[in-house]
């Protein structure tokens, strides 16, 4: 059985705009014309495909045509530059430069990686579609095909994936002064950490809960603030909100000149992957090595 490309192009336009609405708009049809090829691509293959929600969202079969769409574009993507044609139109087969969807960690997400983005869609026909999650759940993007690419903690390839190494992403448990004197005067001890306000980035975040049942605190008892922004999560560290696990990339010069101050214990290595569809693409592959090489001289 086969499937037709421009309804499995249509139902991954509408899984990505999230509404027929909006997917209209993108392919400049009307929305019943939009909802007709749904119903067809349903019928021709004898599977629901979408959950009609708002946003609609891929049912498993979806998610196996939203991935096969994706890879068509890439593929046709691909194929034009090769006959030397992209560089002509400035553009994907479509009349638009072709999305690349990635799934993304906050804290790369706030630090390294957007002028490495910033500069390959300056040189390509590309936009990103950056999916956020923690680096603990990208991977379950890849698999469900919503993205081409992720980084991810997990090394263990994906069905259908490769995986090369990031690197290390080192955070340690820090506050400022004004905490430590108010909250730790004694020192940093299982006893005093159950009632100091810690910072989460969200209830999925399990760094700073990991710290705690290293250093044998309970890690149910503190006061929680959740704060889901890299950047926002940070600034509420430095402002005195919590204590909360940075990276380097947000707590060296302040640790230098003393406006944070290092709890103590171990520092938690994060270390980071980066997965993609196994496609012999040199538009994706293009994108791996520059993100790549951005990380390893991040991380060094």
């Amino acid at each position: 059985m086969e499937i037709p490309a421009e309804l499995a192009r249509t139902l991954a336009t509408v899984v990505a705009e999230g509404t027929f609405d909006a997917a209209s708009r993108v392919l400049q049809i009307t929305p019943s014309a939009v909802s007709q090829r749904i119903k067809a691509l349903e019928q021709h293959l004898g599977r629901v495909l979408l959950v009609r929600q708002k946003p609609v969202r891929a049912t498993e079969a979806g998610q196996a045509v939203v991935r096969y769409a994706r890879q068509l574009a890439l593929l046709e993507h691909d194929a034009l530059a090769g006959f030397a044609l992209a560089a002509e139109l400035g553009e994907g087969a479509a009349g638009r430069p072709i999305a690349v969807p990635l799934a993304v960690n906050a804290d790369t997400l706030g630090t390294w990686i957007l002028p490495t983005l910033a500069g390959l869609a300056a040189r390509h026909p590309v936009v990103f579609d950056l999916h956020r999650d923690d680096q603990d759940f990208t991977a379950e993007l890849l698999e469900s095909g919503t993205v081409m690419a992720a980084i991810t903690s997990q090394a263990t390839p994906v069905a259908g994936c490769v995986a090369r190494p990031l690197g290390v992403m080192r955070y340690r448990a820090v506050a400022t002064p004004e905490y430590l004197a108010r909250w730790l005067p004694g020192g940093m001890t299982p006893a005093t950490l159950s009632s100091a306000p810690l910072v989460d980035f969200d209830r999925r975040d399990d760094l700073q809960t990991g710290f705690l049942r290293f250093v044998g605190a309970d890690d149910t008892a503190p006061p929680r603030h959740y704060v889901p922004a890299s950047n926002d999560f940070a600034v509420a560290v430095k402002l005195g909100l919590g204590w909360g696990m940075l990276p380097g990339f947000q707590s060296d010069e302040e640790l230098a000149d003393g406006r944070l101050v290092a709890l103590g214990g171990p520092p938690i290595d994060v270390p980071l992957h980066w997965q993609q569809w196994n496609l012999r693409s040199p538009l994706l592959d293009t994108i791996a090595d520059a993100v790549v090489a951005e990380a390893r001289r991040a991380f060094n």
